[in-house]
């Protein structure tokens, strides 16, 4: 077995669900856990400056083995997974030389990885793929990218006739409830700029992504015996029924692609008296962001003027902006990654991430930080999986970007 697959399947071990809930830092005390196990790791191979804060954060340095000065990069990952579905008792399993067909994930609870679900399962027939047991999720996303960041590492540690700069690496808590760059220390990270290992399957480079909001409401009503309700009742679940319409029938993920923006529901709890609605916003096109927050807004102002002053609450926040204008001035650092993939026969599959990194936020704080894939499919759920081979194509990329930017 591979150093990057036995890393990876050491690391799904650790339960590292974050908490968006949660005013701690990091948001669950099990992501320290992980941090520090990954700072004990980076010390026994060798690295330089190794730390973790009192927020989780892991860095370390592999100084710089030639005598010119080059850009010093980054490589950055979290350790957090999903609070949608339980990362705990992670039980992955290997499906070696994949045919094609039906993978059953949970036979006692009749749960099928199928090419007829997910198609993209066609194009690695001869594979090994890891999957989950359809109980937990499996945390490829972002643990793939934590042992790829490592593996890399080692492997120049191990080979030092390689030539490298100096080298950062970052490791990341509550990546998955936004929080990831928030307590993240550029300066004393101190890269030029920077990767983050995050993206999907084989070949993404992604240097644009979402510009994103949340957006919290509360849809106050009037509870009345409903033999009597007429004309008193207000029904709250109703008014956020209504509320959702008007957003628009298409306006959502699971009917858009590419560039396209939605507004998603992710949670609502409600009774007559009291619905609570959260939402989140995504959009590449700044006007079209800027358009759907609108749109929002007044959708609540027609609400209260027709049934009541306050009985729609709005929170709305900004979450992180699209990089895209923090990369295009230094997009030498696609192209090295572009011309790094090709070298190891990987094609480059660049497109708008529909979502957003932590190197969304660290490139307005200062840390141009495109994205690099992982390998991994159908992140968040039980049908999660990542090829193996992908990985290793992974760490041969992270490498190769290493190389070319010491010649």
């Amino acid at each position: 077995m591979s150093k990057v697959i036995e890393r990876f399947l050491k690391y799904v071990k650790y339960d590292t669900q974050s908490d968006s809930n949660s005013n701690t830092v990091p948001t669950t005390s099990s992501q320290m856990v992980l941090a520090k196990a990954i700072a004990k790791e980076l010390e026994e191979l060798g690295m330089k400056d190794v730390s973790v804060d009192d927020n989780g954060y892991v860095m370390a340095t592999l100084p710089s083995n030639i005598q010119k000065e080059v850009p010093t990069i980054g490589f950055i990952a979290h350790m957090d997974t999903s609070p949608d579905m339980s990362g705990k008792d992670v039980n992955p399993q290997m499906v070696e030389n994949y045919n094609g067909e039906d993978i059953v994930l949970n036979s006692e609870k009749n749960i099928i990885l199928s090419p007829n679900d997910f198609p993209d399962l066609k194009y690695y027939i001869g594979k090994t793929l890891i999957t989950t047991d359809g109980t937990t999720l499996l945390g490829a996303d972002d643990k793939a990218g934590v042992a790829e960041i490592i593996t890399s590492i080692e492997y120049l540690i191990s080979n030092p006739e390689i030539p490298h700069g100096t080298i950062k690496v970052g490791f990341t808590p509550d990546e998955e409830v936004g929080r990831g760059a928030n307590h993240f220390d550029v300066d004393k990270f101190g890269a030029d700029f920077a990767y983050t290992v995050d993206g999907g399957p084989i070949g993404e480079l992604q240097y644009e992504n979402f510009n994103a909001a949340g957006a919290k409401i509360i849809v106050n009503g009037r509870n009345v015996h409903p033999g009597s309700a007429k004309n008193k009742m207000i029904n709250s679940m109703n008014i956020a029924i209504e509320l959702n319409s008007m957003l628009g029938a298409h306006q959502k993920p699971e009917y858009t692609e590419k560039y396209e923006g939605f507004y998603h529901l992710i949670n609502i709890n409600g009774t007559v008296e009291q619905t609570t609605l959260h939402y989140i916003i995504r959009d590449h096109n700044k006007d079209n962001f800027e358009q759907k927050k609108t749109l929002l807004e007044n959708i609540v102002k027609f609400l209260n003027n027709k049934y009541g002053k306050n009985t729609v609450e709005l929170n709305l926040a900004d979450q992180y902006c699209n990089m895209k204008e923090k990369i295009e001035p230094v997009m030498y650092i696609i192209d090295t990654a572009k011309k790094a993939m090709e070298e190891v026969e990987v094609i480059p599959d660049i497109q708008p991430i529909r979502g957003g990194t932590d190197g969304a936020r660290l490139s307005y704080m200062g840390l141009p930080c495109p994205n690099l894939f992982t390998g991994g499919h159908n992140f968040h759920g039980k049908f999660e999986y990542i090829p193996t081979f992908a990985m290793e194509k992974a760490v041969q990329v992270i490498v190769r970007i290493i190389e070319l930017n010491a010649e």
